[in-house]
């Protein structure tokens, strides 16, 4: 591929990508959410960004045109995913206004484990269960593919961005936005960290899981027809 003179549509993907990415939803909110607890955020991080090229790569190739076909699937999966994000967005919430919310605690290597205030659910070392890894993976695959905004987003926006592209210049269409996603969900996982002393106060967690939280519901909300 003559990546001088398809320049301009990989700049174009990269460019469509980016600006849809950056929206702060549901999906982009767990990672933030994990990145700062440090938790198992190198599975998300490739989880997501797997998602994603599958997910560019299949809008691009024509996946939208799937979905014009066969719209009482697209509207049941939209729904079961909405239904996914009330649950998602109501939990935020009364993690938000429960006593005992958990908080970071910075160890002084320059590692962070979750500690908790009185009333939290706390193990024998006086610290609350580290995550389980499968949990964690199913709920990124969860805000994954049962998020509407990702089949929005990568179907018809981007995949119907690339159908316009010329034939020899859709695959770099498509790398492009792959890059941006590449990048974004890096740079958040493993950026998120640096907030980490934000948030070793309990009131800092519940900001964010109440923003978080009424972010997803509105998100739903909207997503209603």
């Amino acid at each position: 591929m003559n990546w001088l003179s398809n320049w301009p549509s990989f700049s174009h993907g990269a460019a469509l990508c980016a600006s849809l990415i950056v929206t702060i939803g549901a999906q982009n909110a767990f990672v933030l959410r994990q990145g700062i607890m440090r938790s198992h955020i190198g599975k998300i991080v490739l989880l997501c960004t797997l998602s994603d090229f599958i997910l560019i790569g299949a809008g691009v190739g024509g996946a939208s045109v799937l979905m014009e076909r066969f719209p009482r699937f697209v509207h049941a999966m939209l729904y079961v995913g909405l239904a996914y994000l009330v649950w998602f967005g109501v939990s935020a919430l009364r993690r938000a206004v429960k006593p005992g919310h958990a908080v970071l605690d910075a160890s002084a290597d320059g590692s962070a484990n979750t500690a908790a205030n009185t009333g939290a659910n706390i193990g024998a070392n006086g610290a609350p269960p580290v995550q389980r890894a499968l949990p964690i993976v199913l709920m990124t695959l969860a805000f994954t593919w049962l998020n509407p905004h990702v089949y929005l987003d990568t179907f018809l926006l981007i995949g119907t961005a690339g159908a316009r592209e010329p034939d020899g210049a859709r695959l770099a269409f498509a790398l492009g936005a792959m890059a941006v996603s590449a990048v974004w969900f890096v740079g958040l996982g493993y950026g998120a960290r640096m907030l980490a002393p934000l948030f070793r106060r309990a009131s800092a967690w519940r900001v964010l899981d109440g923003a978080i939280g009424s972010m997803v519901l509105l998100i739903a909300l909207t997503q209603l027809r």
